[in-house]
């Protein structure tokens, strides 16, 4: 079966996003443009890494640039995007592995999202070579979002993605675990529960 590549060359939107309660929120990368939209199911760590390396993408074109890139500073906000994701929301598949990438001759974000796959393997070297082997193949690779973004569109979506991500349960104060609204069990405070 072909490789399903779901494409979006500057879409209208693409945002990360949740569904349900803090401690209980699933996570979403949602593209889209016109009528079509995409959304692929992901972990809160994998928001975390790809809004955090996106920053650092975008600050080191900058950088090696002279400041001549189109790259914003901050992300504009006239661009900033605080609605819910779209719906109804059908997840087309869940995220395994991600990549970033600058063109510099569009001056664009390519942002790449391959659906998780098993693989079956007796050793790591075995497993290594496996995993090559799916990620070079164009033609039958496992399902991918690619999106193409500019870098104020770049920059909204880290900014918009680190504050979903920082929109869960709070901290505790002594072990920086999370607390549930009933409070936790504290590590530090020799399992006393420690109330919200």
């Amino acid at each position: 079966m072909s490789r399903q590549v779901f494409l979006y060359d500057h879409p209208e939107r693409f945002v990360a996003g949740t569904v349900g309660l803090p401690g209980r929120r699933s996570f979403f990368l949602q593209a889209s443009a016109g009528t079509r939209v995409t959304s692929v199911a992901l972990e809160k760590t994998q928001v975390a890494a790809l809004a955090e390396r996106m920053e650092e993408l975008l600050d080191e074109v900058v950088r090696r640039s002279g400041g001549s890139a189109s790259v914003p500073a901050v992300a504009p906000s006239e661009i900033n995007d605080t609605a819910p994701l779209d719906t109804p929301i059908e997840e087309e598949f869940r995220v395994g592995t991600m990549a970033l990438a600058w063109d510099g001759d569009e001056q664009l974000m390519i942002v790449e999202a391959q659906a998780l796959v098993e693989l079956d393997a007796e050793s790591e070297e075995d497993l290594a070579e496996a995993e090559e082997r799916l990620l070079q193949d164009e033609e039958n690779g496992p399902p991918m979002l690619r999106v193409r973004l500019t870098g104020a569109q770049a920059r909204a979506f880290a900014k918009r993605a680190l504050d979903v991500v920082n929109a869960g349960r709070p901290p505790c104060p002594l072990c920086s675990l999370p607390l549930d609204p009933e409070g936790h069990v504290c590590p530090r405070q020799n399992g006393y529960r420690r109330g919200a």
